[in-house]
This record gives structure tokens, sequence and C-alpha cells, in this order.
């Protein structure tokens, strides 16, 4: 995969920090100047750690292991939704739900009441129901789409995490700490870069900057299911192989 030039980035808005007065100083590395009290991320090094980030992805990916994509600011909203589909991997868009990994089968069962009501509506079961039930049982299916509709996709624990602003999303970290799941987590100048597993260090902020990373990620993973969908595909060769040449095996032994 190609990695967009420094001048991309530039044009991106990637190296936008934020003010000086509201930096982490354990963003100090990333940092490459100050310009009219607003810090510059070294995009060198945003390159650096973006490559690397999109290398671990896409090995998660072609191991079958599934990456939660976590973007609740309003203009990560719609790339988020539209990137996390595109690649097959579940979302939050909206607030994020307490205990969703700390407690996730209670996460799940809401999932699960959410598509079992939706193929109940497909089938018509809701149609000997008064107007008035059927308002609430559609009331109660949007309320769940709003808060898991995202979820719909995945039924275990998540591997990983996506993080578009890890300011925001402390929630989402201190739970995937707790669980063990690694963050990969697009860090601006205002957020500790250590909560991270594998950090992209960039402005959080702007559309085309989030856009960038994001569908990055997504055709990192994208790669990496096909490698996966791959070897599922010639598993079952594999094995019919093996089975065959231990026959042949045996059968000579025997003689």
């Amino acid at each position: 995969m190609n990695l967009p030039s420094l001048e991309d980035m530039l044009k991106a808005g990637m190296h936008f920090g934020h003010k000086t007065s509201r930096w982490h100083p354990n963003m100090k590395p990333f940092i490459f100047t100050e310009r009219g009290g607003v810090h510059v991320i070294n995009l060198e090094l945003t390159r650096e750690y973006l490559q690397k980030a999109l290398d671990a992805a896409r090995q998660m990916a072609a191991e079958g292991k599934v990456i939660l994509f976590v973007g609740t600011k309003k203009q990560a909203q719609d790339i988020v939704k539209f990137y996390a589909e595109q690649c097959g991997m579940p979302y939050i868009t909206e607030r994020w739900l307490g205990g969703l990994l700390t407690n996730f089968s209670e996460i799940n069962k809401l999932v699960r009441t959410m598509l079992s009501l939706k193929e109940q509506k497909a089938q018509g079961a809701f149609e000997k129901y008064t107007k008035k039930e059927q308002m609430e049982v559609d009331e109660k299916v949007a309320q769940l789409e709003h808060m898991v509709g995202g979820m719909a996709t995945v039924s275990r624990l998540p591997d990983a995490l996506f993080v578009i602003d890890m300011r925001l999303e402390k929630t989402a970290l201190t739970e995937a700490k707790r669980k063990h799941v690694a963050v990969f987590g697009l860090c601006d100048t205002n957020a500790n870069p250590e909560r991270a597993t594998y950090v992209i260090p960039g402005n959080d902020d702007a559309i085309n900057s989030i856009t960038m990373v994001v569908s990055l990620m997504a055709a990192a993973i994208s790669e990496g299911k096909s490698e996966f969908q791959q070897k599922q595909a010639a598993a079952p060769v594999l094995t019919t192989v093996r089975k065959v040449a231990h026959a042949v095996e045996t059968k000579e032994q025997s003689e």
C-alpha cells in the first residue's frame, strides 16, 4: 500500500495541532515546532507511525481479528461509519456505551434484540399488532439502531479499537486497557499517545485529515481480510491433500 506523500498530508492539514497551552507533554517527541501559538506535528514521524499502524491492522485482519472503529465527534461520524462498513468492521459513532468492552455480553444482548426485532418485522410478525404497538416496536428498533447499530456484525469482544480523538474517547481507552484490547489511535497534540498501542500522531479535528487516516486503515484491513478469506478457502484443499499424502505414506509403509 502506498502511503500519502508529505505534501498530501500537508494539504490534508495533518500537521496542525492544538494551541501550545493545551498540549500533552507526552506528545513532545512528535512536535516539530510552534507557530502562532499552535503546535505543528512532525509529519515525517506521522508517516512512519502510520505505516506501523497500517501494517499491524492488516496483519490483524489477516488473522481474522476484529477492529472496532470509534469516532463519536461530529466531524468523524459519517467518515467512520462509511469506511467501517466498507471494510466490514463494526463501529461506534454515537455516545460510547459504558461497559461495551468490560461488560460485552450485556451489550451483545442489545444487539441480538435489535436483530431479532428486525427479523420479526421483516417476516410480518407484528402485523397483527395495533398501530400503537407497531409504533412502539419501531421506536424500540430505532433506539437500538442508534445505540448499537454499528455492532450488528460482531458477536464477540473486539480484538482492537481504532479511535479518532484519544482525548474524547477516554472511557473507551480505559475499558480497552482493562480488557487488554489493542488500540490504534489518531492522536493530536492535546492527548496522551502512550494510551495507544499503535499511535498515529496527527490532526484529529480536520475532516480531510480524519478521512485520510480512516480510509487508509480501511484499505489495510480490507487487504488483510482478503488474505484471511484466501487462507480459509484453501484450508479444505490443504486438509484433503494432507489426508491423501498420509494415506499413501501409510500404504507404502505397510507394503
